[in-house]
């Protein structure tokens, strides 16, 4: 069996022990992984193959820092939704990424439920250009809806994804729409002509550092941004509204997450007189999302370091784009209105261990090739993210890895008093309003200086 790159298979390893001293294919079975090290020395290995695409998270980082203290060149195969999704054939190697050693378990989805909710409907997803959007847009294009809107104000972003779906899609009705969510007069038009059932608000501002000194920019796109959208959504009757929101509106001490707090209390607030379904879905970050973490790395891995981490004991929530993807429509297909569900984001990862894992990826040494340094947490930032606040305990689902938010019912006339505050102070551009209208909309919000750490504590601690 000859494989790419004129490889050749010797033999196996397994795990299981009834497979010791067998062959499959007419090659051995030399024993358990943990064996690696001396078959690599006595078979002189070139290539380890990792073919074990159900492997949990923890079983990759096992393989992979096994492989990596043999020193020796290993490949994947592609897991199963990469092969559905068209990214990897069958018969590909790959080589593994920082998805295989922090995706998270195999996620088991309803989805005749998906399917029902999204198949055959008018499903219309604002931001349809960026990291989520366009990740909502491939996997609904899956699921036969009746037309695709798209709503994006990048008009590069807007026709690479159109583009990739008439390609993949050709059958597929789709209708991309360039423009601004806060524009009432392109989401009143867009509702009353497209007449979506399903509206998928992925539009936001999310870069937490930068929208710290744009704050009205923050509160128009994130904040009134939702607000037109889920208005007109209201005067055309959608079935069903999902807001995608963050874990960075928990406890939020960033402009962007009491913006996106403040948008998810809307949503509340309209859910509880509406014949729209409103829905909040709430998670941490994605992996090699547009402006995250894990791309910022690679590039300064190609440069040549150093790799710079704000804090070594910072930490985040992580998840794939699909996975996430596919939980959103889930939680779509079967949530309840004014509810805020948050996606099951397992354990937190380090971020020095994500960028130890990425320079050995990339097949350097952290601290000799590539070196690892400290800057401190920028404004706005957590030392650690939270998924739930607390007076908001959560509870389980009938499905797994979706959790439900007890959440705090918002005061009706209070909202709508806020909302009206910074609109007003949008149009006058009063910053000090617009602070102010935040704060009365999100009394949790608060501002950060007590959280920053010293960068001398940094560099004389624990760095």
């Amino acid at each position: 069996l000859r494989m790419e790159g004129d490889y050749y298979p010797i033999g196996f390893l397994d795990d299981d022990v009834q497979l010791r001293g067998r062959k499959l294919r007419g090659l051995p079975v030399f024993g358990g992984i943990d064996e690696l090290s001396r078959i690599v020395r006595e078979q002189s290995v070139d290539l380890v193959v990792i073919a074990i695409p159900s492997a949990s998270n923890q079983e990759m980082q096992r393989i992979v820092g096994i492989c990596e203290s043999c020193e020796v060149e290993f490949r994947t195969v592609p897991r199963l939704q990469d092969v559905v999704s068209g990214r990897f054939g069958f018969n590909q190697l790959k080589t593994v990424a920082i998805e295989d050693l922090l995706g998270r378990d195999p996620v088991k989805l309803d989805w005749d439920a998906i399917r029902t909710g999204c198949g055959g409907r008018a499903v219309l997803i604002t931001g349809g250009g960026g990291s989520i959007g366009s990740e909502l847009c491939r996997q609904i294009a899956q699921l036969a809806p009746n037309r695709l809107g798209i709503v994006e104000n990048s008009e590069f972003n807007l026709y690479n994804i159109d583009r990739e779906l008439r390609q993949r899609f050709p059958e597929l009705v789709i209708e991309p729409v360039l423009g601004d969510v806060c524009d009432p007069v392109l989401m009143d038009r867009v509702m009353g002509g497209f007449k979506p059932d399903l509206i998928f608000h992925a539009a936001a501002h999310k870069h937490v550092p930068l929208l710290q000194t744009q704050l009205r920019e923050a509160v128009r796109n994130n904040v009134l941004g939702t607000v037109i959208v889920a208005r007109a959504a209201m005067r055309h009757r959608v079935e069903r509204f999902v807001f995608i929101s963050t874990d960075k509106a928990v406890n939020p001490i960033s402009v962007m997450g009491a913006t996106k707090r403040a948008a998810e209390i809307y949503c509340q607030t309209l859910a509880a007189d509406s014949a729209t379904r409103f829905l909040t879905v709430r998670f941490g970050n994605v992996l090699d999302s547009a402006g995250s973490v894990v791309p910022l790395f690679r590039e300064q891995i190609e440069q040549g370091g150093p790799v710079t981490v704000t804090h070594p004991e910072v930490t985040r929530f992580f998840m794939t784009i699909p996975e996430a993807c596919q939980l959103i429509l889930e939680t779509a297909a079967v949530g309840s209105s004014g509810e805020i569900y948050v996606l099951d984001m397992g354990e937190p990862v380090r971020i020095t261990y994500l960028a130890e894992q990425m320079i050995r990826l990339a097949g350097k040494v952290p601290g000799e090739d590539i070196e690892i340094v400290y800057s401190g947490l920028r404004s706005g930032e957590k030392l650690f993210e939270e998924l739930f606040h607390e007076l908001e305990p959560y509870v389980s689902t009938d499905y797994e890895q979706i959790l439900r938010a007890r959440h705090r019912e918002p005061d009706h006339n209070q909202v709508v008093g806020a909302v009206a505050a910074l609109e007003e102070a949008v149009k006058g551009f009063d910053e000090s309003a617009l602070e102010s209208g935040l704060r009365r909309l999100v009394p949790d919000y608060r501002k950060d200086s007590d959280n920053l750490i010293d960068l001398k504590e940094i560099k004389g601690g624990s760095a």
